[in-house]
């Protein structure tokens, strides 16, 4: 009597996005991770200053090179629109505020994740191809705060200090603009400042700061310890971090000003 085999099953799909999801877990964890080897002795000061002088002798730089140009466009088109509508003695308040508000910690956003991360990125990376990072925990050694919690609070360190560096710069720029070019006034200029802004407005965007940096410095963390097929996966992850990084961050920032401005009511308001 001949033995039929079973019906062989087909092999079951994975559900569409569950790979997204098991990163998105897996990057939520090492956060926490982060945040709680923060307060975990040894601390490494070497390496924390090391990273901190690394990320900020890279972004400075750029930082004021594309702070400067963008305020000068902020202050030229908030120029020319209370122009139109007759209230040139507000483009000084309008135009600093957007600055501090929005442009600085963006360029900060796209700095930090761009070049500081893509760093990162890398490190991690190639000394994961070359099982470094494996060694290190045969021998009792933690990777997450040997190598990433120094380089996590470098990133929101220099992310921080960034922000102030561009808001100057950035105010600065779009002050030359719109006095020179513009024929403003400087008292005007500095008057509608002082009647539109307040201090909220600076917290939230050192706020902003701190998150972007702990964001852009977890999510290439995470790239460079899951790098795939040797030095080619190694660039592969880099690229995805610093998409990965725009992606969250824009949101973040969508977000952020989003309650800010429903919780902190205008000034005068």
């Amino acid at each position: 009597m001949a033995v039929t085999a079973p019906p062989v099953k087909a092999p079951r799909q994975p559900l569409p996005g569950l790979g997204l999801l098991r990163q998105a877990g897996d990057m939520f964890i090492l956060a926490l991770s982060v945040l709680r080897l923060m307060f975990k002795r040894p601390f490494q000061v070497r390496e924390f200053v090391e990273q901190f002088w690394f990320i900020a002798s890279v972004t400075i730089l750029p930082a004021c090179l594309v702070a400067i140009p963008f305020g000068a466009v902020v202050a030229l088109q908030v120029g020319s629109l209370t122009e139109q509508f007759g209230a040139q003695s507000f483009t000084g308040g309008a135009s600093v505020l957007a600055v501090l508000q929005q442009a600085s910690p963006l360029i900060v956003a796209l700095l930090v994740s761009g070049v500081a991360g893509s760093a990162i990125c890398a490190d991690l990376g190639s000394r994961k191809i070359r099982e470094e990072l494996d060694a290190m925990e045969v021998m009792g050694v933690s990777p997450v705060q040997r190598l990433i919690v120094p380089r996590v609070l470098a990133t929101v360190l220099v992310a921080v200090l960034l922000n102030g560096l561009v808001s100057v710069v950035g105010t600065v720029g779009g002050y030359f603009f719109n006095v020179i070019l513009q024929e403003g006034t400087p008292g005007a200029y500095v008057s509608s400042f002082n009647s539109l802004a307040q201090l909220p407005d600076i917290y939230v965007s050192e706020l902003k700061a701190v998150i972007f940096g702990f964001v852009a410095g977890i999510v290439a963390a995470h790239r460079g310890l899951n790098p795939s097929g040797g030095p080619k996966g190694v660039g592969e992850v880099v690229n995805q971090s610093v998409v990965i990084s725009f992606t969250l961050l824009f949101g973040i920032n969508l977000i952020m000003t989003a309650i800010y401005l429903q919780i902190v009511p205008p000034k005068g308001g």
